[in-house]
């Protein structure tokens, strides 16, 4: 089997801003996402898998329009879950694929897709396993604008808003959980 650099070489072949921006967020969660697997024995996280589906879980970013952090395709950013998900699951990593897919907020419900017309497949996109959970999580904690500064709690709280209450929950219940 080959490695998630492999892929992720394969998808973002040429070392530019767009990479390296990708590269450093996805590191900082993967490094989170491990710290809370040591933390919380009791859990048993898998962490091979924590490492690899952190560091591809934003993999579909290249297709969007998201200018401020070098992305320059045509899809909406909302999109880049399901982005990553559909080239993941082409690449034979169809569990790394759901994490890409149920990351976007803490993760989204059917009723809020189409409440909101979310340009997202019209299904449950929550995280369920706890590497998931863990990773979507660890996520909310690094911008791609600013991918080295990790944010607090309340401002990683407040990113969420826009999701909805649903989401705020779930994020609370996970800090309680795995903060």
């Amino acid at each position: 089997m080959r490695n998630y650099q492999q892929i992720i070489d394969k998808y973002y072949p040429e070392s530019n801003e767009l990479k390296q921006i990708l590269m450093v967020h996805s590191r900082k969660v993967a490094d989170k996402a491990l710290a809370i697997a040591k933390a919380h024995p009791e859990l048993n996280l898998d962490v091979d898998f924590l490492e690899e589906a952190s560091m591809l879980h934003d993999l579909g970013i290249f297709r969007t329009d998201a200018a401020g952090i070098q992305c320059f395709g045509t899809e909406p950013y909302i999109c880049h879950g399901s982005i990553g998900s559909e080239i993941l699951r082409a690449e034979g990593w169809p569990l790394h694929a759901l994490v890409c897919e149920r990351h976007t907020g803490a993760g989204l419900s059917l009723r809020q897709i189409q409440e909101q017309n979310l340009p997202v497949p019209h299904r449950e996109l929550m995280p369920v396993s706890l590497e998931e959970q863990v990773i979507c999580y660890a996520d909310k904690f690094f911008s791609k604008t600013r991918p080295s500064e990790e944010k607090t709690f309340e401002r990683a709280l407040k990113s969420l808003q826009k999701f909805g209450p649903e989401g705020v929950a779930r994020f609370e219940e996970w800090h309680r959980r795995f903060g």
